[in-house]
């Protein structure tokens, strides 16, 4: 075998993931508040870029203007020309409009709550105006520290009386002052006492409400109705009366309160509004902060500049990366526009009707249309939100799989989700449908649908069994 050396020179082709392109990745994927912040944190790593105000803009002196661009800059010597940049003054695209906020309109400001009050914040308030003695408020405050989310009382009485040293009179009164707050059936320590407390308030005396509440509450709720009417020797219609008001009383009175860390607050990256019949698409990119580049380096850039080439190159370095951001940033918009007009043009039965005529929809369809790949697709739809006519949607929602009907069109499963809420609220209550029964009933409507895929949806929609929704 002959081995020597040999100088070989090819052409290939590949795909590098420079800084730029994974930068280009990161902008698109993110939403209109993960983007504001991205913005933020970029500014502060990189002096070149600056944000603009939109009054700034307006109050720059055109003489100063004109005198800051007469300046040179070697072009030869850097990627991109920034002299002719600096002269455009451009922001290379990215300009949501200098009278954009000013013509948007704001909601006012009763839309707006400061602070949601909490189930500890809400009784503390109604403690304060107590008339109760100040012995008393110190142990229902002490309660009240110990009330769960839920608004159970997760401590018990001998417990309360050892940690504050008092009679278990003084705890039995300070319990029924915590229980006679609102929410109502707060501070019960089971189900029962709870749903006893809210009937005392509604004055509802019922013998046979009290014999469920005490014996057959799991029973009720899985729906044997027939078994508990056998066992108390009464009619399920009675039954079935008297578990309608246990049904209408809160078994958990303090999941109204929102917790201060579970609130979300969702801004549609996209706002889709019908103007004189026809949609209208808007990239809300309001509260993204406007992005211009210091004009302040262009000195450091300039052919007759003292500064050495090491300062040259970093700024050109970070010049050249302020250019990639507001780049990307505005390719972001583009996209987003682009597909959105896609979901819009696919979608528009289900803008105009609702859910119904919502459309089976896969990325692929809509990447060949716009003209991209399916991973940009994917990526300018993740967790991104739509406002439509319809209410707001991730987009996401718009991508879903379908069933054929005997047309040989595809119905979309959010649309079979909505048929099958209406037949069920259809059904006659005394003889509720089976998942069978249904599955046919959508085979005579022209969609060929399996049982288990019917119970999966009504799973997911939340509705009980035919057991459950049986009604005397």
């Amino acid at each position: 075998m002959r081995m020597d050396f040999g100088l070989n020179l090819e052409q290939t082709q590949k795909l590098i993931m420079t800084p730029e392109l994974r930068q280009a990745i990161t902008v698109l994927q993110l939403s209109s508040l993960e983007l504001v912040e991205y913005v933020e944190q970029q500014v502060l790593e990189n002096p070149m870029l600056e944000v603009k105000e939109y009054d700034q803009e307006r109050q720059e002196d055109p003489n100063t203007t004109r005198e800051a661009h007469s300046e040179k800059i070697d072009k030869k010597e850097f990627d991109m020309d920034w002299e002719e940049y600096f002269q455009d003054r451009s922001d290379l695209g990215f300009s949501p409009g200098r009278n954009q906020r000013e013509t948007t309109e704001q909601p006012s400001f009763e839309q707006f709550v400061t602070h949601t009050p909490t189930l500890i914040e809400h009784l503390t308030f109604q403690l304060s105006l107590s008339r109760a003695d100040e012995d008393l408020k110190r142990i229902v405050q002490y309660f009240i520290g110990n009330i769960d989310p839920r608004g159970y009382l997760g401590i018990g009485l001998e417990e309360a009386g050892q940690q504050l040293a008092v009679g278990l009179d003084q705890l039995e009164r300070a319990l029924r002052i915590l229980q006679g707050f609102d929410p109502h059936g707060v501070g019960a320590r089971d189900l029962k006492e709870c749903l006893r407390i809210q009937l005392e308030f509604l004055k509802i005396d019922d013998p046979l409400v009290n014999a469920l509440i005490d014996q057959y509450l799991p029973d009720l709720a899985t729906g044997k109705v027939a078994k508990i009417a056998a066992k108390l020797n009464v009619s399920p219609q009675e039954i079935q009366r008297a578990a309608d008001i246990i049904k209408k009383l809160e078994p958990k009175p303090g999941r109204n309160f929102s917790q201060n860390d579970d609130l979300r607050y969702i801004t549609p990256d996209v706002v889709v509004e019908k103007v004189e019949g026809k949609y209208v698409i808007l990239v809300n990119d309001v509260a993204i902060p406007r992005l211009s580049i210091n004009n302040t380096y262009r000195r450091v850039l300039a052919k007759n500049s003292s500064a050495d080439q090491n300062t040259k190159q970093f700024v050109e370095e970070k010049l050249n990366a302020a250019a990639w951001l507001i780049r990307s940033i505005e390719q972001r918009r583009l996209t987003l526009y682009k597909v959105a007009n896609c979901l819009v043009e696919l979608q528009h039965d289900f803008l105009d009707y609702g859910v119904k005529f919502l459309k089976p929809l896969n990325l692929k369809k809509v990447a060949e249309i716009v003209g991209v790949h399916e991973s940009t697709v994917s990526r300018a739809t993740s967790n991104k939100y739509i406002q439509t006519p319809q209410g707001v949607f991730e987009m996401r929602y718009f991508f879903s799989s379908g069933l054929d009907d005997a047309s040989g069109s595809q119905v979309s499963a959010e649309s079979l989700k909505k048929i099958l809420q209406e037949i069920i609220q259809q059904e006659d209550t005394s003889s509720p449908l089976s998942d069978q029964k249904i599955a046919e009933l959508f085979a005579k409507r022209g969609v060929k649908i399996s049982r288990r895929t019917v119970t999966k949806y009504r799973d997911e929609l939340g509705i009980p069994a035919t057991t459950r929704r049986k009604r005397y």
